[in-house]
This record gives C-alpha cells, sequence and structure tokens, in this order.
C-alpha cells in the first residue's frame, strides 16, 4: 500500500503525521512529541491532517494505548461527531431563498449554550428515543458511583445542537442530491463527565510513583485494573452512545423542520453516523490496545466516514481504505489554523459575509471564529490522506445553522 505520511523527529517514540502540504503549528508538534514519549504507546503515534494544538493532546491524532487511558486525550466533548444522510430533494425543487427552512430547523432543534441550548419539555418522540436506549438509566448507576459529576438532565439536552463549532447543514452534492449534515456530541452531560475524571486523572497522577516524566498534567492517566480506569470506561462510553443518540435525535428534529417548509420528500435507508472524539478497544500491530481518537474518525476498508469543511467550504462522504499505519483513521474535518480569538482580530465581518456568499447562515460578529479562513483549506487536507480515504460524495453548503 502506497503512503504520504511523514515522520516528525522526536527523541522518543515515533510519529508519523499525514501533513504533506498542509501548515502544522509548534505547539501542536511539541504536544505530538509529549504524548509519543509516554511509555504505555503502542507502536506509533498517528497524526492527521487537520491537527492543531490541543488540551494535552493535540486534536487530530490517534494514540495508541496499553494498559492505560488518557482522559484529557478523549477530551470533554465525548463522543463529538457527525451525522448525514441523503434526502429525495434536489437543488432545482428547492425555493430561491432558504431562508424559511433555515427558520424552522432553529425552532425544530434548540442551539448554543446556556438556556438557549436546553428545552424545558421533551417531545415524544425523544422521550421514545431516551426510553428504548436504557440511557437514563445507565447514567443514574455512573452518578450514584460518581455524584460529583453534576446534575445536568440529559432529557433536557437531548435532540440539542450545542456551540462552537456544531452545526446542522443542508448540502447538494454532485448530482444535486440534497443531504442533511450534522455535527454535535454529548453535550453539557458528557461535558461534566470528562472534566470530573479529567480531575481526577490530575489528583492520581499526583499519587503515583513514577519512573518516567509526564511533561504535562493534562497527560494524566488511569491504569488498568484500577477502580476508576473501568469506572471511567463505563462513563465514556455511555457519553459516546449518548452523543449517537442526540445525533440521531437532531436529525429527527430537523427531519420534521423540513418537511414542514419543503413538504414530503424520503430519506436513504441507511445514514452515516461516526464519533471523531472518543476512545474504544481496538487490534493493531499484534495488540489489544484503547485507541483514542481526539478528532479522527475511523477509516478501516469499506466504511463510511464523514469529513466536514468550514461554513463555506465542501465537505465530504469518504470511504476508507483500512490504512494500518494510520489505525484506519483519517481527519474529522479542516482542522483550524488559527485559535478562536485570533481569527476575530484578525477577520471583519465584510470578510465572513464574502466568504460564506451563497450560504444562508448567519453573517453576525458571533460566528467570525467559525469564519471559513480560520480553517485549513480543505482540499489540501483531502490530498494529504489520499492513501486513507477515497471521496465517495463532495458536498456543497446550501444552509447553514450554527449555535
Amino acid at each position: 500500500m502506497t503512503t504520504t505520511y511523514e515522520a516528525i523527529e522526536t527523541h522518543s517514540g515515533v510519529i508519523k503525521a499525514w501533513t504533506k502540504g498542509v501548515p502544522v503549528d509548534d505547539k501542536a508538534v511539541d504536544q505530538l512529541r509529549n504524548v509519543a514519549g509516554l511509555p504505555f504507546i503502542h507502536s506509533h503515534l498517528a497524526a492527521m491532517p487537520d491537527v492543531h494544538f490541543g488540551k494535552g493532546a493535540t486534536v487530530g491524532s490517534v494514540i495508541p494505548t496499553k494498559g492505560a487511558i488518557i482522559p484529557a486525550a478523549v477530551g470533554v466533548d465525548i463522543g463529538c461527531g457527525m451525522m448525514a444522510i441523503r434526502t429525495s430533494l434536489a437543488a432545482d425543487t428547492l425555493p430561491d431563498t432558504l431562508s424559511t427552512v433555515r427558520d424552522e430547523i432553529e425552532r425544530a432543534v434548540p442551539v448554543g449554550n446556556g438556556p438557549r441550548g436546553d428545552h424545558r419539555s421533551i417531545p415524544a418522540l425523544m422521550g421514545s428515543m431516551l426510553a428504548e436506549s436504557e440511557i437514563a438509566d445507565r447514567f443514574t448507576v455512573i452518578k450514584d458511583k460518581h455524584p460529583k459529576i453534576g446534575s445536568h438532565k440529559i432529557e433536557g439536552q437531548l435532540g440539542t445542537l450545542g456551540g462552537g463549532n456544531h452545526f446542522i447543514e443542508l448540502c447538494l452534492d454532485e448530482a444535486g442530491a440534497v443531504w442533511v449534515m450534522l455535527h454535535s456530541g454529548s453535550r453539557g452531560t458528557g461535558n461534566m463527565v470528562g472534566t470530573y475524571f479529567i480531575s481526577r486523572a490530575r489528583e492520581e497522577l499526583a499519587k503515583r510513583v513514577l519512573d518516567f516524566h509526564v511533561p504535562d498534567k493534562d497527560l494524566a492517566f488511569f491504569l488498568e485494573g484500577e477502580t476508576l480506569f473501568d469506572d471511567y470506561v463505563e462513563a465514556v462510553g455511555w457519553a459516546q452512545d449518548y452523543a449517537r443518540l442526540n445525533r440521531e435525535a437532531m436529525m429527527a428534529r430537523t427531519l420534521m423542520a423540513m418537511r414542514k417548509a419543503l413538504g414530503k420528500f424520503k430519506t436513504d435507508k441507511s445514514a452515516v453516523n461516526c464519533h471523531h472524539n472518543y476512545v474504544q478497544r481496538e487490534h493493531h500491530f499484534g495488540a489489544d490496545v484503547w485507541l483514542t481518537r481526539k478528532g479522527a474518525v475511523s477509516a478501516r476498508e469499506d466504511e463510511l466516514g464523514i469529513i466536514p469543511g468550514s461554513m463555506g467550504a465542501k465537505s465530504f462522504i469518504v470511504r476508507g481504505k483500512g490504512h494500518a499505519e494510520s489505525f484506519c483513521s483519517c481527519s474529522h474535518g479542516a482542522g483550524r489554523v488559527m485559535s478562536r480569538a485570533e481569527a476575530k482580530r484578525t477577520f471583519t465581518l465584510g470578510d465572513h459575509r464574502k466568504a460564506t456568499e451563497g450560504v444562508e447562515c448567519r453573517k453576525d460578529a458571533g460566528v467570525i471564529d467559525e469564519t471559513p479562513a480560520a480553517y485549513k483549506d480543505i482540499e489540501s487536507v483531502m490530498a494529504a490522506q489520499s492513501d486513507l480515504v477515497e471521496v465517495v460524495h463532495t458536498l456543497k453548503q446550501v444552509v447553514c445553522v450554527k449555535g
């Protein structure tokens, strides 16, 4: 199998990076080296083309560990990921203005953080999904063990979007078919789960007597066999399942809103629903490992995934090639090229409006940190990982809902 990765020089460990032709900042490289040098890393660390500086570990990295898990590498947006489904609608059947469609979606799906990202009453459909999933019962078991996790009501955030880079989009593929694509995760409850266990891992790190150096407190870890390790695996698994259910609930709400605005249509029988912030047990290079994908998507052979661009760029439905060196992974998006604060300092409303021309979306100062130029060029990102995935569909946004 051909490969396009390049090795990042490091004193300890091995880093294989699919970053040819895309910028990688020095701080991200330092983080990669910090993680690669930990003694429980198995084989090597893989960096995706959207790699950028994160908390403890870089966003856009794939981390195989033996006998240990780093909670901060998974992060606090546990189970964050993408869902996409194709409809029977076509470009030439859409109305000239899409503002009504966007308005209906924003009414159906609470957006933003705080009060706007919550809702007082849960619709019957959401309640049925919650009951059938047994999510609430599982969370009660976790809370009984760890009451300090917090008291978010999970039913109050099921089917809600959140803020930041989370979005709902209507897109057109190369044949003019209309797709619905959305990006979100386990919301505030998952954040509390992640924050709690990151804090507990730091406490454990302070107690440990180690024969190696941990260069960053956010690389604190749990060891297999410890009670907290088992409890974290249970909790992170719950948050990942809740995130998947949340995307399904949002999709149901979005489709109902679209039918209200656009009339009847059909959807494909199957949808792509994939995490990109998660950890699970996998087998790589002769060993069973805990594989953390922090801003990366599973890309096993023939497995479908989603790689979104920024608000005004292309997105892609892809099929994995099962590349072993990447731990069968690919990027989760374009990846930030500058921080949110830097983007707000750099770009004007005029820049943002020009970059999102032709997209029905927010054009106000509150989303300048999400403007397309704050992200890497998605075409370059896709070229750098041509040996990891093949493009099945190319999508272009026509509506974008942001929190």
